[in-house]
């Protein structure tokens, strides 16, 4: 098991980085290296970011960097698949997850293992996680039963739809909040036009892109943007301060994930296209 550690950033600091400093503290890459479990732990509200290739049945656990004595202990945790068929089993219990299957495990769950069905076809898991002061309930989520926000103009190339996987409406959490984005195809643009909530920091995960294909991540202060550019499989920090958006060669879905001080979906600070810079 890899545990990357970054740390948070004042956005005076930010807008002097060149492309080296804002790849290296803020893009995650690696994330399904098979047979390990990678993961990037944000000094940003704390959320840890990883990815899970099983070839064989892999356990989750923590190093000094969590200081308890299991991961999920004071933490709760949101995962996707987004590759071939696996399961986690959660002690003693087996969830299957089909691709595009959701799950949320609530605090206190000691034996987390990741496993796929076919090491050939392995699964891809992506997870999210963030401090917790309680237990809610291990919760199965499918795309179907993720709530669905249709969004978009085709003459702006942003139609997409919304699916909101560990939501309020969906699950109970602590303050993790996770969900799957998707765009129709001709279609290119994400969260355009962009906002911020200085209440919750945010990452985006990239996936459906092809070999040759790329988004470019918006972030920053709306005044001082920076890009990104990300390829498949790929995921991006956003502090609380800083804009998230971005332009695709193609269509593409990805995974947003959100932890800070409340779970109001909509609380957000939008930014009028002539202030962005």
């Amino acid at each position: 098991m890899k545990l990357d550690v970054r740390h948070g950033v004042h956005p005076q600091d930010f807008k002097c980085y060149d492309t080296d400093r804002l790849r290296r503290d803020f893009l995650i890459t690696d994330l399904f290296v098979p047979g390990e479990i990678s993961m990037v732990y944000s000094h940003v509200d704390r959320i840890i970011t990883g990815g899970v290739c099983p070839k064989k049945p892999l356990k989750l656990e923590c190093g000094k960097e969590l200081g308890v004595g299991y991961f999920l202990e004071r933490r709760e945790l949101g995962i996707i698949n987004v590759g071939g068929t696996g399961s986690v089993t959660v002690d003693g219990q087996t969830f299957d997850l089909k691709p595009l299957d959701g799950l949320y495990l609530g605090m206190g769950q000691k034996d987390v293992t990741f496993s796929s069905d076919d090491p050939t076809n392995p699964a891809h898991m992506y997870f999210s996680s963030a401090p917790a002061h309680t237990n809610y309930p291990n919760c199965y989520i499918d795309i179907e039963k993720a709530k669905k926000v249709k969004m978009g103009e085709p003459e702006k190339a942003n139609v997409r739809t919304i699916n909101q996987y560990i939501h309020p409406e969906v699950c109970t959490t602590c303050q993790l909040m996770m969900g799957l984005t998707q765009l129709e195809s001709g279609n290119v643009w994400n969260t355009m036009p962009c906002h911020t909530h200085d209440r919750r920091m945010e990452v985006y995960f990239y996936f459906d892109l092809p070999e040759d294909g790329l988004a470019m991540h918006l972030f920053g202060e709306p005044s001082e943007t920076r890009h990104i550019m990300v390829r498949n499989e790929e995921a991006v920090i956003n502090p609380s301060w800083s804009i998230h958006s971005a332009a695709g060669t193609s269509n593409y879905s990805f995974i947003w994930s959100m932890v800070g001080e409340n779970q109001e979906f909509t609380d957000m600070d939008h930014i009028p296209m002539e202030e962005l810079r």
